[in-house]
């Protein structure tokens, strides 16, 4: 499972109902599936981005006799991780649920720092010296334990939704 995107898929079920939506539904139809779908995915997706907001980083600390100062950015990092979390639902040739960090939305030297912190170690050069170097742990695996939490009702949401899709083209 990737750190920074995970999917919930039926392949088989969505992929044969999206066929016959196309089929017999029509795009209402669709439309209303894609709009389940989505609003099934929310609650991993504010779940995730409150336990970015909630997330502990400690650092080791300055040593004795070590400078210190401000951060040069005054970017909340949290803030900014959770605001690129997004969710995706396709319902074409690989329909299913995505939540992810979309990096496009991040800052250029923010791009991998979702995976970085799901690692549990951010290790970077202090104020951009790359000859001093500074390490900050984190709770390991937050990513993939909160999607953990959420995958069994999701699943289950979405064969409901299923379900009724399947009750109405019949």
């Amino acid at each position: 499972m990737a750190s920074q995107s995970v999917r919930i898929l039926n392949t088989t079920s969505l992929l044969r109902a999206a066929r016959q939506l196309k089929e017999v539904g029509g795009p209402r139809l669709a439309q209303n599936m894609t709009r389940r779908v989505r609003r099934a995915a929310e609650p991993l997706q504010n779940d995730m981005r409150q336990t970015i907001l909630g997330l502990q980083i400690q650092s080791q600390g300055r040593k004795a006799g070590k400078r210190g100062g401000p951060s040069p950015t005054r970017r909340p990092l949290r803030a900014t991780i959770a605001g690129a979390v997004r969710t995706s639902v396709r319902t074409g040739s690989n329909p299913g649920a995505r939540v992810w960090v979309d990096k496009d939305r991040l800052p250029h030297d923010l791009r991998n720092m979702a995976s970085a912190l799901n690692t549990g170690r951010v290790r970077h050069p202090v104020f951009g010296n790359r000859r001093r170097w500074a390490q900050q742990n984190t709770t390991p695996l937050w990513w993939d334990s909160t999607v953990a939490k959420h995958v069994p009702r999701m699943q289950s949401e979405v064969a409901r939704i299923l379900d009724d899709i399947r009750d109405q083209l019949t």
